[in-house]
């Protein structure tokens, strides 16, 4: 089984003090040089993809409201434009915006996907996430009022509308058939009306007919992926993506993570990474980081301190566990990513375990996954 790389592109790190380091550039986050820069560096590193985080209120140090911390990065830029600006500066490396689901129209997050697809030749692709803040319900008005967040059934209501989402832009995608477009100057035909379809979508949050305004992607169906902690988000990865996001603790947790994910999606291990040419330095650069956030990092995901060669270790052990790859969650970007692309990628082409260019030119060429036919189009 191919082992893949993916890195999760977050404001100047993982870690919320990573802004304090010294190799850090809190006053490039909003410029689109700084983007391009990291995933440039992923490139070189012949990462399969990057993600782009987003949010649909300004980031909180708490999970479900906002808090009034001055010391943390707020604020950020459209992940999407982030990655459609840098998609043209780029050749190989797969591009994947997050987007909030419960707050975003799936007819305008389709064509803004698919424009993605057009601008990077194949390589676009859309985490998808479930909101569960009531500020954020409190952002788009009275006409979507914030339910009764703390429970199962809500929880499993959100994950239900945002598998409807994703069918919605699954069909939008597939509502031009790949040759809709005639083109033809002397006969003065340029589309073919019998090959755009109606999808016709109705449930109980979202009402689409369709068809969409872009035509069919390049990749037929960019990449959809979604970060899955529990049972109802499992169920979202197995019933409606390509990818997904788990957060094991050890190569021990992910068969039992495994089991609980229906049908046969790609499934990556999430790691928070501090990296450094030895463990103690790394472990200095970790505290540093702890001290000025006033405590010990609590993540998500697994928190892994250490050398280059180290981190080889854990992903082949996780990769042997199950999984088809790791995302690595940079703790300070300018200093961990380089270690990534410089120092645990050659390491892994040392041990013959990682690729040593890029064997496709498309995200799902990348992922060894076909492209889908059209489910519109006449058999």
């Amino acid at each position: 089984m191919t082992l893949h790389l993916a890195v999760a592109l977050e404001g100047t790190g993982w870690h919320p003090a990573s802004w304090r380091e010294p190799e850090a550039r809190p006053t490039a986050l909003f410029s689109a040089d700084y983007w391009a820069g990291l995933v440039q560096e992923a490139e070189r590193g012949l990462v399969d993809l990057v993600t782009f985080e987003d949010t649909f209120a300004v980031q909180s140090s708490r999970p479900f409201e906002p808090d009034d911390r001055t010391d943390q990065v707020r604020g950020r830029l459209d992940a999407t434009l982030v990655a459609a600006r840098v998609a043209p500066l780029t050749r190989h490396i797969g591009l994947v915006p997050t987007a909030v689901a419960t707050h975003t129209e799936p007819f305008h997050f389709s064509k803004a996907v698919a424009t993605l697809d057009y601008a990077s030749r194949g390589r676009a692709g859309v985490r998808v996430r479930v909101s569960s803040r009531a500020d954020e319900f409190a952002l788009v008005g009275p006409h979507r009022p914030s339910p009764d967040l703390g429970t199962d059934d809500t929880r499993a209501e959100l994950f239900a509308e945002a598998a409807d989402w994703v069918e919605v832009i699954r069909r939008l995608w597939d509502s031009w058939e790949d040759d809709a477009e005639i083109r033809d100057a002397a006969t003065g035909r340029f589309v073919d009306r019998d090959k755009l379809h109606y999808i016709d979508f109705a449930g109980p949050r979202f009402s689409v007919r369709g068809p969409s305004i872009t035509p069919r992607p390049p990749q037929g169906q960019p990449l959809v992926a979604a970060l899955a902690h529990r049972e109802v988000a499992f169920e979202l990865v197995g019933s409606s993506c390509d990818l997904g996001f788990v957060t094991p603790g050890s190569a021990a947790d992910v068969a039992g993570i495994r089991a609980q994910i229906p049908g046969s999606p790609l499934v990556f291990g999430d790691v928070v990474v501090f990296l450094a040419d030895t463990a103690s330095e790394a472990r200095e650069r970790k505290a540093r980081m702890d001290a000025h956030l006033g405590r010990e990092l609590v993540s998500d995901a697994h928190v892994f301190v250490g050398t280059p060669v180290e981190l080889a270790d854990l992903v082949q052990e996780w990769h042997a566990a199950g999984l088809a790859g790791v995302r690595l969650r940079p703790g300070s970007v300018d200093h961990d990513l380089p270690q990534v692309t410089r120092g645990l990628v050659p390491e892994l082409q040392r041990r013959g375990a990682f690729r040593t260019a890029y064997e496709a030119d498309t995200l799902r060429g990348l992922l060894g996954l076909p492209r889908p036919t059209n489910r519109y189009a006449a058999v």
